[in-house]
């Protein structure tokens, strides 16, 4: 008996791969290297069963505060002005840098800020987007759209939708780019979808960062990055299903992998990394969206896990290209 046979292949297909240490590879930052080689304890609680909503209240309520402390201080190195409103039944976090020049009073960034459909929600909503809006020198509107498990899907999506609306009183679309980052991604995607289908006017530009675009979690990375990205180490089944609440993950509002781009959608600039567990997701969305004719670029870094390095060169690299592209497509000024 060989060692591949204590490792059965499921249905008799697919490569073993012996236990081996990965290395942080040369190629990138001696900053990046370090967070690679020193990952962050992942001895997380596991998510509760799917149908003890008590239990996950508790869940999320201490994950979303920890984030929240972590996000403030990343934050304090961007200061902006934080204003809140209302959209429909959400709040809609204004966030105003300092960077904001007079002649781009009228551009925006419409934010879905990420945290696993569960996490993200309060002030935090507003934190994400900071470094963003102060390196583009454009304000932002976050949506806190409302979660599970008291506010399954299709709340978030609906919230989403109201967000826009409420952008759109006050800046002209091709003027609004929509962004959005893991969870955050593939729900930005997916309101764009919406958007187009109850004929909102499209926003002038779209970034999808590490998008989760497909909650079958059925691609490729899902896989081989599983342990290797030291960000986020497996799929988010869990919080997915609680998020979906019982519909078809492959619904486009849902999933936006499976829409149908050929109908139309703003130029966009998806970004990951080879080490990204959502790579697989960030390429099949986009080569859905160059199927369909859609300008679609495709930024991916080198050895970099979900989200980023959390402090290393790389990181301000990928903020800066997301502004570069924002400004670009949303002419701003200079």
């Amino acid at each position: 008996m060989t060692e591949q046979d204590d490792f059965p292949l499921p249905e008799g297909r697919g490569v073993y791969v012996p236990g081996k240490w990965v290395p942080a590879p040369m190629t990138i930052s001696p900053q990046a290297q370090a967070f690679l080689a020193n990952p962050v304890d992942a001895n997380v609680a596991y998510p509760p069963d799917l149908n003890d909503a008590e239990a996950w209240r508790a869940y999320i309520a201490e994950g979303n505060s920890h984030l929240t402390q972590m996000m403030a201080l990343r934050a304090q190195e961007h200061p902006c002005k934080i204003i809140e409103h209302a959209a429909g039944e959400a709040v809609l976090f204004e966030v105003v840098p300092e960077t904001l020049k007079a002649e781009d009073a009228g551009l925006a960034i419409f934010y879905v800020h990420g945290g696993a459909y569960i996490h993200g929600s309060g002030i935090a909503a507003a934190y994400m987007v900071q470094s963003l809006a102060s390196a583009s020198g454009i304000r932002a509107l976050s949506i806190d759209y409302r979660m599970p498990p008291d506010h399954p899907f299709p709340v978030g999506l609906n919230d989403a939708v109201a967000g826009y609306r409420a952008a759109l009183e006050r800046f002209t679309p091709e003027r609004i780019a929509i962004v959005g980052g893991s969870a955050g991604g593939g729900l930005a995607a997916s309101l764009i979808l919406k958007l187009r289908d109850i004929s909102l006017p499209m926003p002038g530009a779209c970034v999808l960062a590490t998008p989760e675009a497909d909650l079958t979690e059925a691609g490729d990375t899902f896989e081989t990055n599983q342990e290797i990205d030291v960000v986020l180490r497996r799929k988010l089944t869990p919080s997915v299903l609680l998020y979906a609440g019982g519909h078809d993950l492959r619904d486009p509002y849902l999933s936006a992998v499976f829409g149908d781009f050929s109908k139309g959608f703003p130029p966009t600039l998806l970004i990951s990394g080879t080490r990204d567990l959502f790579l697989s997701n960030t390429v099949l969305l986009h080569r859905a969206m160059r199927k369909a004719g859609i300008d679609a670029d495709l930024h991916v870094w080198e050895a970099m896990p979900h989200a980023g390095f959390f402090g290393a060169p790389e990181d301000q690299e990928v903020l800066e290209e997301q502004a570069r592209y924002i400004r670009k497509r949303l002419n701003a000024s200079g």
